[in-house]
């Protein structure tokens, strides 16, 4: 018995590395069968970087003003020149990165949690569970998202914590959509009924037989919604309502660089807005790389 309990143990620790060996090759095939993905997986890297470590990379302090060097272009020292108080843009933008992504972050995981907890509860029983989701998604979907978002920020005032609630709350339908439309067309699945008859619980055979099964198609809505939570947070504060100045935000700084666009300073909003669509459209990109790393069915 006990050489029979080792002998598992062994097996067991063996097909550990084997598993990740297996992650990794199913990895480089698809980020080397792709180069786009591949190229944005890598800007993804980049500007995790710069979320985590902006404020140590930053060249100068993003709030430090000097009237002396106010509204200077790109230059050697300062990479995408300075705005109308003398700050530096290039560290202004570096630091805005972390703020930006953590929203976009905390809002998507957020209505990733909830949207797809009730969209799965929802195509999994059907019945009173179903209409009431249902209703509940097509009442946020009624209204303008943009608009909606505005509404809330507005009501609650104008905080990082108010835009993540904001962001995620319209957010919610997509995921619920795409949870119950999922977990309706596998629930009667053959691999669901064979855990079923192995005496596994509704909420178990739910959460792990169906739910990482679901996973693939949510993770090219998560890519997507990244991009939109980025660009929600950024609209919300190019309007006021948003971040508020003198904090380092994207929105904010494209919207005080506006007014000096006609007298010919086009870096003061240029470089935040060029940084801003670089990295909408970086996640735009990693749907698919991601749809592919976490299929099952692409593991051949």
């Amino acid at each position: 018995m006990d050489n029979r309990v080792a002998t598992l143990d062994a097996t067991s620790d063996a097909s550990r590395p084997s598993a990740l060996a297996a992650a990794l090759r199913h990895a480089r095939y698809v980020l080397g069968e792709n180069p786009v993905t591949a190229a944005a997986f890598a800007l993804f890297g980049a500007f995790l970087i710069a979320a985590v470590a902006g404020p140590w990379l930053a060249p100068f302090d993003p709030l430090a003003t000097d009237a002396a060097r106010a509204l200077q272009p790109p230059s050697s020292t300062h990479w995408f020149g300075t705005d109308q108080l003398g700050r530096d843009i290039f560290s202004r933008v570096l630091v805005a990165t972390s703020l930006d992504f953590g929203m976009a972050f905390a809002a998507v995981a957020l209505s990733f949690g909830l949207g797809c907890g009730l969209g799965a509860l929802a195509g999994y029983y059907g019945g009173w569970t179903d209409r009431l989701v249902s209703r509940l998604s097509d009442t946020i979907m009624a209204f303008p998202l943009f608009v909606l978002a505005m509404a809330i920020v507005a009501a609650l005032g104008n905080s990082v914590a108010n835009i993540i609630y904001a962001t995620a709350i319209i957010n919610l339908p997509f995921y619920i959509r795409v949870a119950r439309a999922e977990v309706n067309v596998r629930r009667n699945a053959g691999y669901v009924e064979a855990a079923r008859l192995a005496g596994n619980g509704e909420l178990r055979v739910l959460a792990c037989h169906i739910f990482p099964n679901i996973l693939p198609p949510v993770m090219v809505q998560i890519s997507l919604n990244m991009g939109w939570a980025i660009l929600n947070a950024a609209g919300l504060s190019f309007i006021g309502l948003g971040v508020r100045p003198p904090q380092p935000e994207w929105g904010i700084m494209v919207a005080e660089g506006g007014s000096y666009m006609i007298s010919g300073e086009w870096w003061v909003s240029f470089f935040p807005g060029a940084v801003l669509m670089l990295a909408v459209f970086c996640f735009n990109l990693l749907g698919d790389g991601l749809r592919d790393l976490i299929d099952p069915r692409r593991r051949t």
